[in-house]
């Protein structure tokens, strides 16, 4: 097909989302290489986020582009042998045990802390904050962590497993406002030596050690934006280490983002640029994993409260990047960019949601009111 036709089909495409090829509008494309049409067609979103990311195209709110194109569910129509690849793999093929659980800490959370101190505000928080009551990002994570304490019904003295303990924000936050002492474990070196920094002179024990790897009891368990990262075909192994490592009392609460449908496809440009081996459940896989190990005594949703995360972060990146430029060039700010942006309109559009379960090995006597 001649690159004339090529464009000609992808106006097509775009109008049905309200998107002009070199509009005015904040939301339209403005494309700066015509290669752009046949790279898209032949390798799908992998194409269109590389091409972004080598300045073929721009658009002045990307959110807003790419809430339209979910809105309208083109992405559909652009599937290609990357998508089908990146399913078969993730499908048939143990990404995350072994070493390769370590990957999306090398590849992703070690980075640099100067990105993400940049990026997440007042506390290195890599997940989407609670707005219920807050008006700014700082204010959104505090009442997350605190939520999560709530959820947990956290007293002193006792003993906390963090699962996926990322920078140890969430520890030390219970430590010092509801006096517990706790385990974190992370897949990232940077994470680790940043969160024994941190939670110096607490009674918590950070760790870089696969979660797979952990037998010994606690009082709660908590596990924030980690659950990504388990893979389908460890669900049940996770939610098996969880529960031996809870007493027979005690909560776990589960903060993941989650897919409405069926079992997802994880997107190939996500896959090769910002989180290998990851991919989001679906409700079916969560609740099939923990049959017979978990009461479910709370499923909250509060997916939207992720847009306004993202947006913030988005802003803070930007607002950073005279700073940060000294160590990342420009293609990474266009891929970060890209990132953030795709990520809001995921959950502005409500395509994915964020949950978070509060679950019981034999449910609480009497029922369990949960916090909000």
């Amino acid at each position: 097909m001649s690159q004339d036709s090529l464009k000609v089909r992808a106006a097509r495409l775009l109008e049905h989302a309200g998107i002009l090829l070199d509009g005015s509008r904040p939301t339209d494309m403005r494309v700066h290489d015509e290669r752009l049409y046949a790279r898209v067609f032949s390798h799908g979103s992998l194409g269109l986020g590389e091409s972004y990311m080598d300045g073929w195209w721009d658009s002045e709110d990307l959110p807003g582009l790419f809430t339209r194109v979910l809105g309208a569910q083109l992405d559909t129509e652009l599937k290609s042998l990357d998508t089908l690849l990146a399913h078969l793999k993730a499908r048939f093929v143990n990404l995350q045990r072994g070493d390769h659980a370590f990957d999306i800490g090398r590849v992703h959370y070690d980075l640099g802390n100067d990105l993400f101190q940049a990026m997440l505000g007042k506390r290195l928080v890599y997940s989407c904050g609670y707005w219920a009551k807050a008006n700014n990002l700082d204010d959104a994570q505090e009442a997350k962590l605190d939520l999560i304490c709530r959820k947990l019904r956290l007293q002193p003295g006792q003993r906390v497993l963090d699962i996926g303990c990322g920078w140890g924000e969430a520890l030390k936050y219970a430590a010092e406002r509801y006096g517990v002492q706790g385990v974190g474990v992370t897949v990232s070196k940077e994470q680790a030596a940043y969160a024994r920094q941190l939670c110096n002179g607490l009674p918590i024990d950070i760790r870089l050690q696969d979660y797979r790897e952990i037998n010994e009891p606690f009082d709660a368990v908590f596990s924030i934006g980690m659950f990504e990262h388990v893979g389908a075909l460890n669900y049940r192994t996770y939610f098996e280490i969880a529960r031996r490592c809870l007493r027979d009392d005690g909560l776990f609460v589960l903060h993941s983002i989650g897919s409405n449908g069926s079992p997802s496809r994880p997107d190939p440009w996500i896959e090769k640029y910002i989180f290998p081996n990851s991919m989001i459940p679906a409700a079916s896989q969560v609740t099939e994993a923990l049959q017979n190990l978990f009461v479910v005594e709370d499923w909250h949703n509060f997916g939207s409260d992720y847009d306004l995360t993202l947006s913030a972060w988005r802003a803070n990146f930007d607002a950073a990047w005279p700073q940060l430029a000294a160590n990342y060039d420009d293609r990474f700010r266009r891929m970060w960019r890209f990132y953030l942006s795709v990520s809001a309109a995921v959950f502005r559009s409500r395509r994915d949601q964020l949950w978070q379960l509060t679950l019981s090995p034999h449910g609480v006597p009497g029922g369990y009111r949960v916090p909000r």
